[in-house]
Order: C-alpha cells, then structure tokens, then sequence
C-alpha cells in the first residue's frame, strides 16, 4: 500500500490533527486518511455496486437468479 510523507508541517497544524483525532478516537494517522478519503473520494459519488443493488430491489430483488459460476482451469500465456 502507498504511504504518504508531510514535510513542513506547522507544530499548530499538527497539535490541530491530534486533538481532532483524539475527539474521534482515532490516531492522528487514521485521521489524516479519514480526512484525505473524505476530500477525494465523496460520499456522494456514485458507487455502481450500491446502485446496482438499488435497481435490484426496484425490480424485485434477485434471490431467485440462479447464476452458476464455471470453473476451469486458468491457462498463462504461451510466449514462447
């Protein structure tokens, strides 16, 4: 997983993320990506499987689909 470093962060910004954290009861490090996810990825986007699931219950749901799944063997690529 990516990891992000902060330089030059002032001492007042900091101790402003702590105490943030602290009312959340997270760590300052789970608050700065709770506060980064929130600033790039918005609630209100549109999540396709949450839409999905929508539509299905719109139209009835899908508990009597029967999907049957087949499985075969994976075969790599010849690049020979």
């Amino acid at each position: 997983m990516p990891g992000l470093t902060v330089r030059k962060l002032s001492e007042e910004t900091h101790r402003a993320l702590r105490m943030r954290a602290a009312r959340h009861g997270r760590s300052t490090e789970a608050e700065v990506r709770f506060i980064l996810e929130e600033a790039v990825r918005p609630a209100s986007r549109l999540k396709i499987g949450s839409e999905i699931h929508r539509i299905a219950c719109e139209v009835g749901g899908m508990d009597e689909l029967d999907v049957s799944r087949q499985r075969s063997e994976i075969q790599g690529a010849d690049l020979a």
